[in-house]
């Protein structure tokens, strides 16, 4: 993403936001409620086109393409709160969401394996599950999209303290296996031990650009713009 704005009507929401998510890296996209964090994903997955400035994906123009083409070409999302296809079984869920190719690194059997607590509830109607193992599946479901880029927005939210270290344990182990990830997470402690790179957004403007371990060695910085440490 490089020099982007976006606007909802005349509301002027991102003003040149630039940042990028390196291979087999996680970048964590930080900021209060309503700096932007959110918009900066409605943007690279095509349902806000930005105004103005540059969205590329592994180099290649992707800004104002429809959202099923951004998809097709490598971009997978969890959304925030999860959007499971609640009447369908945990199986269903999965099989709607597969994209294979001949690169294609993940399959039925390597969800299952990295979720075993979902093969276990392989035929069951995904609307029943826990919060945490639809969580689960929410993240399970992109990944059968086999993405370039895994935007994940709020992971933990509304989770267990339990749920949340594993939901970053599956971060982690993705990442180990070369996964690049965007992650907006209002967890900071959490987004600081998993992220390699941060970038701190605050009122639709880039406050803060630089590797994790900086960002957590300046609790001045984490407070002004977050409020917490």
């Amino acid at each position: 993403m490089q020099g982007v704005d976006a606007l909802y009507g005349d509301s002027h929401v991102l003003h040149g936001i630039s940042f990028e998510v390196g291979a087999g890296r996680v970048l964590a996209l930080l900021g209060r409620n309503g700096a932007g964090k959110t918009t900066c994903m409605s943007a690279i997955i095509g349902f806000l086109p930005p105004r103005k400035g540059a969205i590329r994906l592994f180099g290649e123009p992707i800004a104002g393409l429809a959202p099923e083409r951004i998809a097709r070409k490598g971009v997978g999302f969890v959304p925030q709160g999860r959007r499971i296809f609640p009447t369908l079984t945990v199986r269903e869920n999965l099989r709607v969401s597969e994209r294979r190719s001949a690169s294609s690194v993940w399959n039925l059997a390597r969800v299952f394996e990295l979720f075993p607590q979902l093969e276990e509830r392989a035929e069951q109607v995904a609307g029943s599950l826990s919060g945490g193992e639809q969580q689960m599946l929410a993240i399970a479901r992109a990944l059968m999209g086999n993405p370039r880029v895994l935007l994940m927005d709020e992971p933990s939210e509304g989770l267990a303290p339990l749920i949340v270290a594993e939901v970053g344990r599956t971060i982690a182990r993705l990442k180990d296996e070369g996964q690049s990830i965007l992650l907006v997470e209002q967890n900071v402690r959490l987004a600081l031990e998993l992220a390699d790179e941060v970038v701190i957004l605050n009122t639709g403007r880039v406050a803060f650009t630089g590797s994790a371990g900086e960002a957590r060695g300046n609790e001045a910085l984490i407070t002004q713009h977050l409020g917490v440490f």
